[in-house]
């Protein structure tokens, strides 16, 4: 099905659809900006500032390529276990493919919500694509499930992460919803937790979640 750039005009103009990608993508690009510019400042001779950077890397290509692990493992430690001497010139060369490698799931996730949206929108209906993706959503592991939290609820807009948060408090068992937002409180502004708390009628204190 080929989509042209009038046919995603007039998609974009109609009335909004649901969209499986913006979230999602959202956490995404916001964890490969993370690892890029923790990689561009690190010192690469201050041992626990290069740990922490490497880190952020390993973290990024676990979420994006998880098949790739075993040599995104080997490619980032070789940095990390490298001699004084060559560390600089290591973490540059990382720091280049990093930023092609952040460019290329950019231009692949833009893809992904104007011709893929299109067809979806085309083929589906809304009440089909929230069934497929509360099944995606089901089917990923907790513990990996919060890796991607982290990133998602922060870095979306106050209504985004309102809607969000409100449907996963609907769907998930009460200590799991707090987990939540136990994980991303600390990655919000005073003011975004203060909306978000308001919005999902909780007191806008520490600790206090209600079930």
């Amino acid at each position: 099905m080929k989509i042209d750039a009038k046919e995603l005009e007039r998609l974009a103009a109609a009335q909004p659809r649901v969209d499986l990608y913006t979230g999602i993508h959202k956490a995404l690009r916001a964890c490969m900006a993370d690892a890029l510019l923790a990689l561009g400042r690190c010192d690469p001779d201050d041992p626990q500032d290069l740990a922490a950077a490497t880190e952020r890397v390993l973290n990024l290509l676990d979420l994006c390529e998880s098949h790739l692990q075993h040599e995104n493992d080997f490619v980032v430690q070789a940095l990390a276990q490298a001699a004084g001497g060559t560390r600089a010139v290591l973490a540059q060369q990382l720091y280049r493919q990093l930023a092609l490698f952040v460019a290329e799931n950019f231009r692949h996730m833009d893809v992904e919500e104007t011709a893929h949206n299109a067809v979806l929108w085309a083929r589906y209906t809304d009440a089909e694509l929230i069934e497929l993706h509360d099944a995606l959503v089901a089917s990923i592991p907790p513990g990996e499930m919060m890796r991607y939290v982290r990133w998602l609820v922060p870095f979306m807009n106050p209504a985004e992460r309102l809607a969000l948060t409100t449907d996963m408090r609907a769907k998930a068992p009460a200590p799991a919803f707090a987990a939540v937002l136990d994980c991303t409180r600390p990655h919000l502004t005073a003011g975004e937790w203060a909306k978000l708390a308001r919005g999902l009628g909780l007191p806008a204190v520490p600790g206090l979640v209600a079930a």
